[in-house]
């Protein structure tokens, strides 16, 4: 009786044991944020009271960067390297091309307005320089820097057309309050990207100025400014987008702050290598203000009822989406790119920007993604997409003139134009980055191994779920 009371006790604490050391990892596979939050972070330099040391009549813009460059000599010539003056990149190799080539807005399509080339008035008016109304703008030119748009109080400093100052500004307000560039800077352009607040990224709008920390936990919580992330040296900024960039060099990292094994549980930091960080950790897009899912321009120009998140004659149909769960895919940073004059079979769905990267590329991981499908037009003699001309004189958002619009699009980009014209599906990825759930909010294991997980496995290139078919070495779906 004595040996089987022992034994009794042995089989006793070995059950707790079989039951608590699993708990036990579940419970401690939070991140470790124990400690400080701005510890990795480098302090930023205190900002310097101008409303002393700017004093004058100031009335252009040009004579605010002539007043600024008096202290900061170099500043203007920094600004006009990087790809916020340039809007183009450096030559790249994309596969599949023969020689390099340049993307980014100043010269590619995309599939929310499509294209700057011809409508420079309106585009530019989220570029860092005033006066960019035509194609002869001179990007030499370092007094048509904006210091302002980066710089200045927000609530004193709005740009207009061609990205002038706007009517009535004070710029001698707008210059004595200049400071450390905020939320409020940052996102005056690339919150409003495509025509409005949260229609293109997914994962930046105005949401983003005062958020709680349900929207974003290091910008609720802890007060991040977007250059915290963002570091800026001699005037470049730190980040890439993928919609206009190709490569992955000069691109901000969340282990630029966190350790890459973060997590207690080792299962857990397993999936690191092989899962981004954002696909846990921002389980939903568009957290407070819906985001632009689909645009049809093929219904513009009708006298339909408006709404700005349904229809609108100047641009079409649209579908907005808040709190949609992002897609997934493969991405190793890099990007291919649709570029002008590129054939295109309209009875697919043509990517502007697919996310290079698969399962058997080591530096890819799969990442979240909002996906933004539309149909734009294209030259149904040619087959390939065409850049419509779509602000001022002969624009189609002033006379609905497809015929016209086309015409004078295709002109200045020197394309053929046949006159025959319809409408093609394409497609643009944005990788989510921004809105950051607080960690008790993360996705769980069921969230993904399950029957009804987020993640279609196949697609990915796995048998199936690798939590019973093995992890990133199975075999390939339809390789022997």
């Amino acid at each position: 009786m004595k040996d089987f009371k022992y034994i009794w006790v042995i089989g006793l604490l070995v059950t707790i044991l079989i039951i608590a050391v699993p708990l036990a990892l579940v419970l401690s596979s939070e991140p470790d944020d124990t400690g400080d939050p701005w510890a990795a972070v480098p302090s930023r330099v205190p900002p310097t009271d101008h409303a002393v040391l700017i004093q004058g009549a100031l009335e252009t813009g040009q004579d605010v960067t002539a007043e600024c460059l008096r202290c900061h000599e170099e500043a203007a010539h920094e600004v006009t390297q990087t790809s916020h003056w340039t809007w183009e990149s450096e030559p790249v190799m994309l596969p599949g091309r023969d020689e390099p080539v340049t993307v980014g807005k100043k010269n590619q399509l995309n599939n929310y307005c499509i294209g700057i080339q011809s409508n420079w008035t309106g585009c530019t008016r989220c570029h860092a320089g005033y006066g960019w109304e035509d194609a002869n703008f001179d990007f030499q030119d370092e007094g048509n820097v904006d210091c302002l748009v980066c710089h200045a109080d927000t609530n004193l400093y709005v740009k207009g057309a061609s990205g002038l100052p706007a009517e009535g500004i004070d710029l001698m307000a707008a210059a004595q309050s200049v400071s450390t560039p905020t939320r409020e800077n940052c996102g005056s352009c690339h919150f409003n990207g495509g025509g409005g607040n949260a229609v293109k990224h997914g994962d930046m709008d105005e949401s983003l100025y005062y958020p709680s920390e349900a929207i974003d936990v290091h910008m609720g919580r802890y007060d991040f400014q977007c250059v915290d992330c963002h570091q800026t040296e001699h005037h470049n900024i730190k980040g890439r987008a993928m919609s206009v960039s190709t490569e992955n060099s000069n691109q901000v990292y969340c282990t630029d702050c966190h350790e890459q094994d973060v997590h207690n549980d080792d299962r857990l930091n397993a999936h690191t290598e092989t899962v981004a960080c954002q696909t846990c950790h921002i389980p939903e897009g568009a957290v407070r203000e819906a985001t632009k899912m689909s645009w049809d321009w093929s219904t513009a120009g009708q006298d339909l009822p408006e709404d700005p998140h349904e229809y609108l004659k100047i641009k079409g149909s649209f579908v907005y989406e808040q709190g949609f769960m992002p897609d997934y895919d493969w991405f190793n940073g890099t990007v291919d790119r649709y570029l002008l004059g590129d054939t295109l079979d309209p009875t697919q769905v043509t990517p502007l920007n697919r996310p290079l990267g698969d399962i058997n590329d080591p530096e890819a991981k799969i990442w979240p993604f909002k996906i933004h499908l539309a149909k734009q037009p294209f030259d149904a003699t040619y087959n390939y997409l065409l850049q419509p001309k779509t602000v001022g004189e002969g624009g189609f958002w002033t006379d609905f003139d497809w015929d016209q619009a086309l015409r004078l699009g295709s002109e200045t980009v020197g394309m053929a134009y046949s006159g025959n014209y319809d409408f093609a599906p394409t497609s643009m990825h944005w990788n989510l980055s921004h809105m950051v759930a607080p960690k008790d909010k993360a996705l769980q294991c069921n969230d993904c191994h399950s029957d009804n997980g987020r993640f279609d496995w196949e697609a990915l290139g796995y048998y199936g779920d690798p939590m019973r078919w093995g992890g990133r070495d199975q075999e390939i779906v339809g390789e022997n």
